[in-house]
């Protein structure tokens, strides 16, 4: 989309459900990337408002930096005309710069920045984390709020003001008074973006504070009822979004609470229970096991 500014890329983003594709893989755990493709175009024939590939559920950090490329590009490749494709950057800045910088050669409209590997910082050392990879491209740039890198509302507002290509903030957090001190402090200057494991789960009260969209995993195997909840979000249909929890959400989120890792696991095998089988995923990871992909089976039915 080189037509349109960052600015534009958030806002479409901001406008609608997002999608963050599952990273198909072979048996023997290679990129399948025509297979990928294929998803990447069915996906497009439901409602979304962007596509984040090679992201968290996509298994960014069991990738490679060339293969992290290779499924941007993909998915570049695949998506519809107008769909904004937004890559990962992570590890530490130098690598992160250099991610950023190799969205923009694989066709990208938009940056995900992850936490740094491993080590903790300070709000100072966040701040420049952040200001170098915007400074590394000219695409909007998303902060990723999450494990080591929670960003007060201070420093966020001086990134804002010393990037103009700070365009998103994703919470991976749920600290409301965090999101609401952010919020207060910088309104519509960023589009936020819900991004906590089953982000429908916090879909409702997160609204409130801003968050017009969320990253939703479950888009992958079930995009119409993902669909179909967003748009109750939305409306601010609350008997109906709380009769979708009640009936499926939180009983996935119970089987998807099993084991560690399981957010992103649940999801292929959502896909595998669908038809529509995306591989096995990559160690440390674990694929779920044969009694918990019934119980799956069956709460999926009950949606289907």
């Amino acid at each position: 989309m080189p037509d349109l500014t960052p600015r534009e890329v958030a806002q479409q983003l901001g406008s609608g459900l997002l999608s963050f594709p599952v990273t198909h893989l072979t048996a023997d755990g290679v990129f399948d990337e025509p297979a990928y493709r294929e998803h990447v175009a069915w996906l497009s024939g439901f409602p979304a408002a962007g596509l984040f590939a090679a992201g968290g559920t996509g298994e960014f950090f069991s990738l490679s930096l060339a293969e992290v490329e290779r499924v941007v590009g993909a998915a570049v490749a695949a998506a519809p005309v107008g769909l904004p494709v937004i890559a990962p950057a992570g590890y530490g800045t130098a690598i992160a710069a250099e991610m950023a910088r190799a969205a923009e050669r694989a066709g990208a409209d938009g940056v995900l920045l992850f936490p740094p590997y491993l080590t903790e910082a300070g709000q100072e050392g966040l701040r420049a984390h952040v200001r170098a990879v915007c400074r590394a491209t000219s695409l909007g740039v998303i902060v990723y709020n999450r494990a080591n890198a929670r960003y007060d509302a201070e420093t966020v507002a001086r990134l804002a003001e010393e990037c103009p290509n700070l365009v998103g903030y994703k919470d991976g957090v749920g600290d409301i008074e965090q999101m609401t001190r952010i919020y207060a402090r910088l309104g519509d200057r960023l589009t936020y973006i819900g991004g906590l494991p089953t982000a429908e789960m916090f879909a409702l009260p997160y609204l409130s504070l801003g968050l017009t969209t969320y990253s939703s995993a479950i888009f992958n195997f079930l995009p119409r009822y993902a669909a179909g909840f967003y748009e109750a979000v939305r409306r601010r249909d609350d008997a109906a979004v709380m009769a979708a929890l009640e009936e499926f959400v939180i009983p996935y989120c119970d089987l998807r609470n099993r084991r560690p890792g399981y957010a992103v696991s649940i999801i292929k095998a959502g896909l595998k229970v669908v038809g529509r089988p995306a591989g096995p995923v990559r160690p440390p990871l674990t694929d779920l096991d044969d009694a918990e992909l019934a119980e799956l089976q069956v709460l999926i039915d009950k949606v289907t």
